[in-house]
């Protein structure tokens, strides 16, 4: 199981705030739902934990995703980050 975080996909963080991939591969402020909202349309078995809190922002339960991937955590999240773009156009 990877754990999804938005704030690895969020376009305003830096790295060191949890930013884990590129700024152009990256969406502002994801949400857990449109998290969610991406992973049913790639078709992958998930578990949401929308009152989890970030342990870099352990006071905003921002929520977290755990999902079934076999290839590495930055390739899910990139995946997840492109279809949430998709989803918003």
């Amino acid at each position: 199981m990877i754990t999804i975080w938005p704030q690895y996909l969020n376009k305003n963080l830096s790295l060191k705030e949890g930013r884990k991939i590129a700024k152009e591969d990256c969406v502002k402020d994801p949400s857990i739902n449109e998290i969610e909202k991406a992973l049913k349309r790639l078709g992958l078995k998930y578990e949401l934990e929308k009152e989890r809190a970030y342990p870099g922002k352990w006071y905003e339960k921002s929520g977290r995703a755990l999902v079934e991937w076999d290839n590495t955590k930055l390739e899910l999240i990139r995946e997840v980050s492109l279809k949430i773009k998709e989803i918003r156009n």
